[in-house]
């Protein structure tokens, strides 16, 4: 006997497909399928079984079952099903997020075949290799120092590309060749958890035991060991069969956290990240699908991965915004982690030394345990912070006279500097001196960034590329000059006033390249005094024992925002980078330059106490009666004319109810032209979280049913991050 089922498809529409599945093809819910879809075959997933379709409908029959087992378990369904509910998304896009991008495509779930090996020819030599061709010698030289061969993915992620490997084949310097059998696990064993001070002791002990559902905050200061205390609290909960997740905020910061658990934890970890092939994204997520007793390490989207026997979720740097997806499904994964745990009936841990405002208003609350670790790990101790002000003070490269003798003390030490500035490329503007022209996007309401190295001027919003100019297209003048400061800039005047060290860019430009940011902090880590230059990529978790001064190039960019959230955001990064100062033996010191050193909210950073500083941002917000004070989410509209836009959500305000709700708008968006689309928004916020999920849940239906023109876009963003 036949049943009709109901299907999700990968499609950006909130509604689902029912079709008749024949005895041949018995199905249940999770399942993925082949049907018919117009003129095409789509990768579908069963939903519900034993569906009474309308009447009056002929119904297409499921073309194939691509596995006889579901590939989401009943759990992800429900979970994954409560996230397309709660942030107002396509339940269809939501469970293939689940998937590996093979399965999203309708490929089998069987096994990949195994990797290709490298290794050296026995009498290969790199005198063999041309002399200009230098990364074809480090990459023989690599395969020569590995023993037995790397796989084709370990080269790559080294940084290494095809044809370089190419051509030493063709040179006859290396060849194709078996696995050795000793790579399907490590010979190392793994290490005893690392000992624990006596602060690091109390804190663990307050964690919760596995059994049932908890939610803790780990308040824990820079280099104060919380990744430590996640090692411990793994090795003691987690049982022989059991899964963990560990969520961190950046693909970059995964390679040494992978290290360190891998060195106490042994092959049970394994990664998840969108920097993955897709082969090696599939085997991870059969190993998870599979119920293989894993420690997941990953990014944001490992929230979403098919767990089995889930037994504990730990949530490192929980306040950072890259865990709230920006575009498409916007899901907080730090939420979701916490709703996941909720079901699994499984602790979680959010660990911060700046925890978002929303987590310490749930701790304050009694909805989380907040376990504070105010001590630095072994004999260091938190940096002395000073707030250096620059009014008056001539600036070479961003840098003020202290500040440039207090780095060179620092190095004549023996020891490292880390110099913050939150702006890549050379200098945000170009600018020409006759007529005061400025190189603008085309494309966005914004400038155009100047890129010395390849003497190109940049979008950092739409891509958009154009060579610099030396003549002024508008007046043809020559006085044509860059204006403030980038990571290049301060780079080079670092490079030319201490020629004897290396000086270290570490930003999104200088990072492109796969195992970039490895050999970056290998070089970093060797000790060797140096200065490393870098944007908010180096404020994340990373562990640098000899940098001993922290220099801030401007702290006063979230004074004055628009955006009631920049304070935090503001606060929460200069703590963090000024974490990165004196984590080894030595006493750190953090330099901060800024105009408005008698600023209240600088003077209280200073004195380094975070949970005041919190305390008090939180105080404001309530008498703002802003989040996490009361629920909000944003209506964004897109349309190649502001006017469109604006009227699109005018029409959705008149079919909002007016109470309780609050609607700011609608009003064009801090960037209110990006890629050539006019953006506007509109701001609606409720004391009822469940009653503003409810109106948009009416809303988004309404919108459906009613065609908007086809150049427009919309979106609904719940608990938004970014509210310019």
């Amino acid at each position: 006997m036949s049943q009709i089922v109901r299907v999700a498809l990968n499609r950006p529409i909130r509604r689902l497909f029912d079709y008749i599945a024949t005895d041949e093809v018995p199905l249940q819910a999770g399942q993925r399928v082949q049907v018919p879809f117009g003129r095409y075959r789509a990768t579908g997933l069963v939903v519900e079984t034993n569906v009474v379709p309308p009447e009056g409908i002929d119904l297409k029959p499921v073309t194939s079952a691509l596995e006889d087992w579901p590939a989401l378990p009943e759990e992800t369904l429900e979970i994954l099903g409560w996230a397309s509910s709660y942030y107002q998304h396509p339940l269809g896009e939501c469970l293939f997020m689940a998937l590996p991008p093979a399965l999203r495509k309708g490929r089998t779930t069987d096994a990949p075949a195994a990797e290709q090996w490298w290794a050296p020819k026995p009498d290969a030599d790199c005198n063999q290799v041309p002399a200009n061709a230098h990364r074809q010698q480090q990459l023989l030289a690599l395969l020569q120092e590995s023993g037995h061969g790397l796989s084709w993915g370990q080269i790559k992620e080294k940084g290494f590309t095809r044809s370089q490997l190419n051509a030493l084949a063709q040179r006859a310097l290396v060849s194709a060749t078996e696995p050795p059998e000793s790579t399907a696990t490590s010979d190392q064993q793994p290490l005893a958890t690392p000992a624990l001070t006596t602060a690091q002791m109390e804190a663990a002990r307050a964690l919760p035991a596995r059994h049932g559902f908890s939610a803790s905050l780990l308040y824990g200061i820079t280099g104060s060991g919380k990744t430590e205390l996640y090692l411990h609290y793994l090795h003691r909960e987690l049982d022989a069969s059991g899964q963990a997740l560990v969520l961190v905020p950046e693909i970059n910061l995964t390679p040494q956290t992978v290290a360190r658990f891998r060195s106490y934890l042994g092959d049970r970890v394994v990664v998840w990240h969108s920097a993955l092939n897709d082969r090696q994204r599939l085997d991870t997520w059969r190993r998870v699908r599979n119920g293989e007793p894993v420690i997941l390490i990953g990014t944001r989207s490992a929230v979403l991965l098919p767990f089995t026997n889930l037994q504990a979720i730990v949530v490192d740097e929980e306040h950072d915004s890259s865990y709230k997806q920006g575009e498409g499904f916007r899901y907080s994964a730090r939420d979701l982690a916490v709703f996941r745990a909720q079901r699994n009936r499984c602790p979680v841990i959010l660990g911060s030394a700046t925890p978002s405002l929303e987590s310490l208003h749930n701790a304050a609350r009694g909805k989380y345990r907040q376990i504070n670790l105010t001590e630095r790990a072994g004999s260091a101790r938190p940096p002395a912070i000073q707030l250096l002000d620059i009014r008056s003070r001539p600036l070479t490269g961003g840098l003020s006279r202290p500040a440039t003798e207090a780095i060179r003390d620092t190095l004549a030490a023996g020891e490292q500097v880390l110099v913050y500035i939150n702006r890549r490329g050379f200098a945000p503007v170009l600018m020409c001196f006759d007529c005061g022209h400025i190189a603008e996007c085309p494309n966005c309401d914004t400038r155009l960034t100047y890129h010395r190295r390849d003497r190109a001027l940049r979008c950092h919003h739409c891509d958009y590329q154009q060579p610099a100019f030396h003549r002024c297209p508008k007046c043809g003048g020559e006085a044509c000059e860059p204006v403030g400061q980038g990571t290049e800039q301060t780079e080079a005047i670092l490079a030319e006033s201490f020629p004897e060290v290396p000086v270290i860019r570490i930003d999104r430009d200088s990072t492109q390249r796969k195992g970039s940011i490895q050999n970056i902090l290998d070089r970093v880590n060797s000790g060797e005094p140096c200065v490393l230059v870098g944007t908010q990529m180096v404020a994340k978790g990373h562990d640098f024992p000899n940098v001993t001064l922290v220099v801030v190039i401007n702290a006063d960019g979230g004074l004055f925002s628009v955006d009631f959230r920049a304070p935090e955001q503001m606060v929460q990064t200069l703590l963090q980078v000024s974490g990165r100062a004196g984590r080894g033996e030595k006493p750190g010191r953090v330099l901060i330059q800024t105009c408005h050193s008698d600023h209240p909210l600088l003077a209280r950073l200073a004195q380094g106490d975070y949970l005041a500083l919190a305390r008090q941002l939180l105080a404001e917000r309530e008498q703002g009666a802003l989040p996490p004070y009361r629920a909000m989410a944003i209506v964004r509209a897109e349309a190649p004319t502001m006017e469109a836009a604006l009227a699109f959500l005018e029409q959705v305000r008149t079919a909002l109810p007016e109470r309780p709700l609050d609607i700011w708008g609608p009003l064009p968006a801090a960037l209110a032209r990006k890629a050539g689309r006019h953006r506007a928004q509109l701001v609606l916020q409720s004391e009822s979280r469940g009653h503003l999920n409810r109106v948009l849940t009416q809303l988004c239906q309404h919108l459906e049913q009613h065609r908007q023109p086809g150049n427009l876009r919309w979106v609904v963003d719940v608990d938004p991050l970014e509210t310019g």
